[in-house]
């Protein structure tokens, strides 16, 4: 049974997550890739402000497609996350409660999460078309020029997610598959 959780997601939430939850999402989360990244981590170093709060706030790592004539938003699934793992922990200290993407993050992104109390979640690649009707209104905030990688604030609805990594560092890719392999191989 999935948890059903509302944004903004603040700690105490984030830290009751474990590795493995199903979770709904509802509320406000925002969208970012790389480029936009980059942008938001500049105006943290120049000391300006940034075009979202990131205290308790999730970003979807996504760029999606254009909204075809009468759709909110076009397909909307999650790109690769390790792209941003330059700068997470500079939005983890900032208060950035979650980040939606698909595969692995490094050690710095985990150790963030644990010292901030952040959780990584997942959301399943290819299916993008599946994922956008959970979107309910969507609007770019800031780097228009970015295109499909501009940053958006999106309002969802039961947006479905897995908790890949939780505050604490228990990670699925490594504990679903040591429960694979012993699972098959009969210990």
């Amino acid at each position: 049974m999935a948890l059903r959780l509302k944004t903004p997601l603040n700690e105490s939430d984030a830290r009751k997550l474990r590795a493995g939850d199903s979770v709904l999402l509802t509320g406000v989360i925002y969208t970012a890739r790389d480029a936009a990244h980059k942008r938001l981590c500049d105006l943290v170093d120049a000391g300006k402000p940034l075009p979202f709060d990131p205290m308790d706030a999730v970003v979807y790592y996504v760029g999606p497609t254009p909204a075809a004539p009468g759709q909110i938003i076009g397909s909307a699934g999650p790109t690769t996350s390790y792209r941003m793992d330059a700068y997470s922990p500079t939005l983890i200290a900032l208060g950035l409660r979650g980040m939606i993407g698909k595969g692995k993050r490094n050690e710095a992104v985990i150790a963030s999460m644990k010292q901030h109390g952040a959780v990584y979640f997942g959301a399943i690649g290819g299916c993008g078309a599946l994922l956008s009707k959970c979107i309910k209104k969507a609007e770019v905030i800031a780097y228009e020029d970015l295109g499909a990688e501009a940053l958006r604030r999106l309002e969802v609805e039961d947006f479905p997610v897995t908790v890949i990594i939780d505050s604490f560092g228990n990670n699925l890719y490594e504990t679903g598959r040591k429960a694979y392999l012993e699972q098959r191989d009969g210990k």
